[in-house]
């Protein structure tokens, strides 16, 4: 199952949403303010689409899909949480149209972790 996973992370990374591709910019090579994020990472069993380690904190993207699909995103988010992890949520047009305002919630949640 991990490889099948890792296959997947694989195909996940080379086919990013414009939103995803956007917010990956700003967020890669310690551009926000020093912190290391990573991109389609593997929390097993689950895959997030933004996160920095050191704050396990968890930035998830979410389109029209994920309105439908409520039930997974509670399931998946109160496993995440259980392990540690913090998560923001934000929809594809915020990036895409309020790049900055993202970004200040991003950082002012990276500061509030210890």
């Amino acid at each position: 199952m991990k490889e099948l996973t890792k296959n997947y992370v694989k195909e996940l990374r080379q086919n990013s949403t414009d939103a995803e591709k956007h917010l990956w910019y700003y967020l890669r090579a310690k551009r926000l303010k020093g912190y290391k994020f990573r991109r389609q990472h593997l929390v097993y069993p689950y895959v997030v689409d933004f996160v920095c380690l050191a704050k396990m904190l968890i930035v998830e993207l979410d389109g029209g899909q994920h309105a439908e699909q409520c039930a997974y995103d509670e399931k998946r988010a109160l496993f995440l949480q259980a392990h540690g992890y913090s998560i923001l949520r934000f929809w594809n047009h915020e990036v895409l149209q309020e790049t900055e305002v993202v970004l200040n919630e991003i950082f002012t949640s990276l500061k509030k972790k210890f």
